[in-house]
């Protein structure tokens, strides 16, 4: 089959080709599902896992993507709760070969079922996004119905998600980011932007949930922005500052069948849409993957027509 490899860490997205690669085989509990489109993170070629298995041993060339929307194509020895021919989509694991190929072996837990009515490439842009968004809201954030949330980075792919999830639940949602993203924010719910290069940060005053996706100095800030008694939660590591009278959170996203419902459900209904930037063919994905200009959205390859 084809895929997408990497080989050398220091070269990041420049060091991607395309090759040939055998087509994996569905374990015990997989399903090996026909990829017909597939998302990238770029940060994840610094993961240990893109390098080594579970066990720390070397595992280059890899083939990264973790985001994957396709049709199940082979079931693994036990695996039960879906169909060969089924549509699916989800988030492959860390350790194991990736969804930038033809064909991806993934355990069928980290799979959900797609709806005919939602496209692939839609499909494709949700795992991340739609699950780390609903974990920082919902499970670690323990959200509330009326409370106030501090979304950085709005206009990207997991901060556009976590805004309107947020305003669809119930938040008044303020949004930051570079002054050329304030128009992208608003559009996808948030009520005030805070311009990160010109704006004050602790002119906002206190908020129930900064959910952080920047870390650093902007993360350190952060802290101090939330209310006795609120919550900040970071994917960005462990966050370097503490809220003096609340909690700090910093997770990894997981695979989950059921929220991965429920995120798609609100794409049907329209309560929320993907933030898609750019769609390039699996031919064309190192080039995609390697723009000379930068591209609002996310990138998603598709794999078949």
């Amino acid at each position: 089959m084809k895929a997408i490899v990497v080989t050398d860490e220091a070269a990041g997205t420049a060091g991607m080709t395309l090759a040939e690669r055998p087509e994996p085989e569905a374990t015990g509990n997989d399903v090996l599902v026909e990829v017909h489109a597939s998302g990238f993170t770029p940060g994840e070629l610094t993961w240990p896992g893109t390098w080594t298995d579970r066990l720390g041993r070397d595992r280059t060339p890899s083939i990264p993507g973790h985001e994957v929307a396709g049709v199940v194509s082979a079931l693994g020895y036990g695996t039960r709760g879906l169909s060969v021919g089924q549509r699916v989509f989800g988030l492959a694991d860390w350790t194991r070969d990736g969804t930038l190929a033809e064909y991806v072996a993934i355990e069928a837990r980290n799979v959900a079922p797609l709806p005919g009515d939602v496209d692939f490439t839609v499909g494709a842009s949700l795992p991340i996004s739609g699950l780390t968004a609903w974990q920082g809201l919902f499970v670690h954030g323990r959200f509330q119905v009326g409370q106030s949330v501090l979304v950085h980075g709005a206009a990207g792919g997991v901060g556009s998600m976590v805004t309107q999830l947020a305003k669809e639940a119930g938040a008044y949602v303020i949004g930051t980011g570079r002054a050329a993203d304030r128009q992208t924010a608003l559009d996808f719910g948030a009520q005030e932007f805070v311009d990160l290069d010109n704006d004050a940060l602790k002119d906002i005053g206190g908020v129930d949930l900064v959910f952080d996706v920047i870390g650093g100095d902007i993360g350190k800030d952060s802290a101090g922005l939330v209310r006795a008694g609120g919550t900040l939660v970071t994917i960005a590591g462990p966050p370097e500052a503490r809220p003096t009278d609340g909690l700090a959170i910093d997770f990894v996203v997981e695979a989950d069948r059921a929220q991965l419902g429920e995120v798609v459900q609100r794409v049907r209904d329209g309560r929320v849409r993907t933030n898609i930037g750019h769609v390039a063919t699996l031919d064309d994905a190192v080039a995609a993957f390697n723009p000379t200009e930068r591209i609002k959205g996310k990138t998603i390859i598709r794999v078949r027509p």
